[in-house]
């Protein structure tokens, strides 16, 4: 039989909510349930973050900004802006009044490149084909994807470890082939995509964040907009 739900009653509609790492598991009626169940989903998630790999990621980003490493960041879709967004707040917001001049790009930002590469050579190779021109040992390769699995990061990850680049993976869902081949992988328990991009937006922020006020006085940060 298949379950019905009395669709203007919020606490049946959040007593129907049964795993965790899933949302939605029913129909809504308002955006206001679902909204507050999304939130809800959000922080569930938040909870599953390892805060251990957090400082572990920041601690190499810190590194290779400190030591003038090139960081490359890589995703599909809304990773894809989300590595984009990275190379703004952590070149531009973590050099604000600091002593860093980060060097960050973002694999994912030029479509000309992009569409030639997946063209010619095929989509799998979008990213590992922009390292093999630009990346050194000891640069540092940050791939987002929420399932761990795409082949073109998956290749990246393998590609910048073999060649002596660090490399950290902000995964979700299961993590795939990307979570357990990273140096670090910071992972989100959760199998909804909106959901898990908008926490790794908030690990790539709140790294940046970090980094940025590690570099200042107590005075500056507490007159300092973040």
């Amino acid at each position: 039989m298949t379950a019905t739900y009395d669709l203007t009653d919020a606490a049946a509609l959040s007593a129907a909510l049964v795993a965790p790492g899933r949302f939605p598991t029913h129909p809504y009626g308002q955006a206001s349930t679902f909204t507050a169940d999304y939130l809800q989903a959000l922080a569930h998630a938040a909870s599953t973050v390892d805060l251990a790999a957090v400082d572990r990621a920041a601690g190499i980003l810190l590194e290779a900004y400190t030591t003038g490493a090139l960081v490359f960041s890589c995703g599909n879709g809304g990773s894809a802006a989300i590595s984009n967004h990275l190379q703004c707040d952590h070149l531009k917001g973590v050099g604000n009044g600091t002593d860093l001049l980060p060097r960050v790009v973002s694999l994912a930002n030029n479509v000309e490149l992009i569409t030639a590469i997946g063209n010619d050579l095929g989509y799998e190779e979008v990213f590992v084909h922009q390292l093999q021109s630009q990346a050194r040992a000891g640069d540092v390769l940050l791939a987002i994807s929420s399932s761990g699995k795409s082949p073109n990061i998956v290749k990246a990850i393998g590609w910048a470890r073999e060649h002596g680049l660090r490399t950290i993976a902000i995964t979700g869902f299961e993590g795939g082939p990307a979570r357990t081949d990273a140096e670090v992988a910071v992972h989100v328990d959760c199998t909804n995509y909106g959901v898990v991009e908008d926490l790794h937006q908030a690990v790539m922020h709140s790294m940046a964040q970090y980094i940025r006020q590690s570099r200042l006085s107590a005075g500056t940060i507490a007159t300092t907009t973040f």
